[in-house]
C-alpha cells in the first residue's frame, strides 16, 4: 500500500515593522482575506493530489496578481521609475530549479521561472534573455505599466527624496494602507508545500527594493539564498533584506543544518533567522516545511504576512508577531 502524506501549504507576503497606530480593522482584514483565499486555493490542489510544485506556483501566481503585495502587479519601482522583477522555483524531489531576474514584461514571473526549470538547460536567466525565453515559451507578456500602482509610485517619490535605497515596499509610512509600516516592510512573496506523495517545493517572487539601482538582484531568484527545496530536509522561501540573506545563504543554510547537523526544522530556522542574519544586520523572515510536515514561520521583524493550512483544516493567517 502506498503511504500518503498529509499535505501542507504555507505562504508569505512580506515581513516588517508593525504600524498599529495607522492600522484599521478593515485594512488588516483585506490582507487576511487575500492570504486565506490563496492558501485555500493551493490547499484544494494538494488535497486533489497535485504536486507541491504545482501548489506553490499557483499560490505565488495569485500573490503576484494581488496589488497588496510586492510581486507582479503592485511591484515597487527602481530609482529610474521602472520595474525589475525576480522569481524562482525549486522541486525538492529532483533538486531541479529555475529562476528569472530583472524582467519587466513577463506578467507572471513565477511561470517563467518554472519554464526555466522545465527546460532544464539553465537555472537562472536574466533581463532581455529571460524575456526572450518567456516569449518563446508563449508566456503572457505585458507593458511595464501593468505592474505599476499609484501607491508604489508615491513610495518611490518619498524614498527617492531621501536618497536612500529601502528594502521592498519601504517608503510609504505616512500612508495607512497597510498593517505593516511601509518604511520597514519587506515585500517578497513566497510559498512552500509538502504534497501527498511526500515531495517538497518552494517558490518565491518579488519586485525588489524601492529606489533600487537598476540591475540590482536580491536573494529571491538565487537558489540557496532566498529559495531552496530538498525532499531530504525542507522547502524554504525567504523575505527580508536580500543582501544579507545572500551573504548567509539563508535558505540553504536551514537545510544544511538539518542534513549535516541533525537540527530540527525549528532549531535550524531559529539559528538562521535569530542568529546568523541579525549578526550582520539582516532583518526579515522565512517560511519552511520539512519532509515530516513540520512548519516554521520565523521572522525577526515585528510582523510577517503569512498563512498556512494542513490537510483539510481551515486555513490560518497572521500578520503580527
Amino acid at each position: 500500500m502506498i503511504q500518503t502524506h498529509v499535505p501542507v501549504i504555507a505562504i508569505h507576503g512580506g515581513a516588517g515593522t508593525i504600524s498599529a497606530a495607522t492600522t484599521s480593522a478593515e485594512q488588516a482584514q483585506a490582507y487576511h482575506d487575500a492570504l486565506k483565499s490563496i492558501v485555500a486555493a493551493a490547499q484544494a490542489m494538494l488535497l486533489k493530489g497535485a504536486s507541491a510544485l504545482d501548489a506553490t506556483c499557483l499560490a505565488v501566481e495569485m500573490l503576484e496578481e494581488c496589488p497588496l503585495f510586492n510581486a507582479g502587479h503592485g511591484a515597487v519601482f527602481t530609482h529610474d521609475e521602472t520595474h525589475e522583477l525576480d522569481a524562482a522555483v525549486m522541486d525538492g524531489a529532483t533538486l531541479a530549479a529555475g529562476a528569472i531576474a530583472g524582467v519587466c514584461h513577463i506578467r507572471r514571473p513565477v511561470r517563467a521561472a518554472r519554464a526555466v526549470l522545465e527546460d532544464g538547460a539553465h537555472v537562472l536567466l536574466a533581463g532581455a534573455g529571460a524575456e526572450a525565453f518567456a516569449r518563446e515559451r508563449g508566456l503572457e507578456m505585458v507593458e511595464p505599466s501593468f505592474f505599476s500602482t499609484e501607491a508604489r509610485r508615491q513610495q518611490l517619490y518619498r524614498v527617492r527624496g531621501t536618497g536612500r535605497v529601502v528594502t521592498d515596499h519601504e517608503g510609504a509610512s505616512m500612508t495607512a494602507s497597510s498593517p505593516l509600516d511601509e518604511d520597514k516592510k519587506f515585500g517578497t512573496v513566497g510559498a512552500v508545500a509538502l504534497d501527498m506523495h511526500g515531495h517538497l517545493a518552494a517558490a518565491t517572487s518579488t519586485g525588489g527594493m524601492t529606489n533600487k539601482r537598476v540591475g540590482r538582484i536580491g536573494d529571491s531568484p538565487l537558489i540557496g539564498a532566498g529559495t531552496y527545496a530538498d525532499d531530504r530536509t525542507a522547502a524554504v522561501s525567504c523575505t527580508g533584506s536580500g543582501e544579507m540573506f545572500i551573504r548567509v545563504a539563508a535558505a540553504y543554510d536551514v537545510c544544511a543544518r538539518m542534513a549535516y547537523g541533525g537540527a530540527t526544522l525549528e532549531a535550524a530556522t531559529h539559528a538562521v533567522v535569530q542568529q546568523s542574519l541579525p549578526a550582520i544586520g539582516g532583518s526579515g523572515g522565512l517560511i519552511a516545511v520539512d519532509r515530516h510536515g513540520n512548519l516554521s514561520l520565523a521572522f525577526n521583524s515585528e510582523g510577517m504576512y503569512r498563512g498556512h493550512a494542513r490537510g483539510n483544516e481551515a486555513p490560518k493567517t497572521a500578520i503580527f508577531a
